[in-house]
């Protein structure tokens, strides 16, 4: 059995009195350790299907399994577009914050100090996010989604607002989060080149409605180099998906 499961989900948004469909029929599954990307035009319902499986929204139709049982807040980590760290607390007290949430502040604090040093902010940990880079609050938001110590983890863009040489870095150095903590991550991207360097597989979506139109499975070794052959190559095929998926 997938560690995640979608089987025919449809959402809805009401509009002016009327139900305006973003998703329609989505069916794919992520197993346990896995690195699944979805790809697809704007306003296809990448978002929106991270949010179904967050318990942020409620399909209108079809069934959303996390291991095995429905999902319900608390069920996944959720790191959206924006990093939402608060202004007026602390490196450490944003990082704890979903910690505190579940009513574990202490043991948050303590795997956080531990962590701080793996995710670039040794020394930081009483700054305060203006006082940090770009790429710095991104690893935060990172340490304060990994802290919630949920086996999948759901990912919005969450390199999609930085310059091209942080962004690689980072790339590469969730690459090597994800490596060693061995999460399940479903990740939103408008990146094919990042989805191709990430994924085992890339879910390709239609235009709105959002409907699956492709699955391509990335046979790449790891660590992939962007500028090998194979890897532009599978860049190129999933392109081409994309490109049938618009017409």
């Amino acid at each position: 059995m997938a560690l995640l499961e979608l089987h025919h989900v449809t959402h809805a948004y009401p509009s002016r009195g009327e139900a305006r469909v973003s998703v329609r029929d989505i069916t794919f599954d992520v197993q346990a350790g896995e690195f699944v990307a979805i790809v697809g035009t704007s306003g296809c319902g990448k978002s929106t299907l991270l949010k179904l499986i967050a318990s942020l929204l409620t399909p209108a139709s079809g069934e959303i399994r996390i291991d095995g049982a429905p999902p319900a807040p608390g069920r996944v980590a959720y790191m959206p577009q924006d990093n939402a760290l608060l202004p007026w607390r602390t490196v450490l007290d944003n990082v704890v914050l979903g910690t505190e949430i579940q009513k574990r502040r202490r043991a948050g604090v303590t795997r956080a100090r531990a962590l701080l040093p793996r995710f670039g902010l040794g020394g930081f940990e009483d700054a305060y996010p203006t006082e940090l880079s770009g790429g710095m609050q991104q690893r935060a938001a990172f340490l304060r989604t990994f802290l919630m110590e949920q086996s999948v983890v759901l990912l919005d863009e969450p390199l999609g607002a930085l310059d091209a040489m942080t962004r690689r870095d980072l790339q590469k150095w969730l690459h090597e989060l994800w490596q060693y903590f061995g999460y399940t991550i479903l990740l939103v991207t408008h990146d094919i080149q990042e989805a191709v360097y990430f994924a085992d597989r890339v879910v390709v979506l239609l235009p709105r409605p959002g409907r699956v139109q492709s699955i391509v499975e990335i046979a790449l070794p790891r660590p992939r180099r962007q500028s090998d052959p194979a890897f532009v190559a599978q860049v190129a095929y999933v392109q081409e998906m994309l490109e049938k998926a618009s017409v």
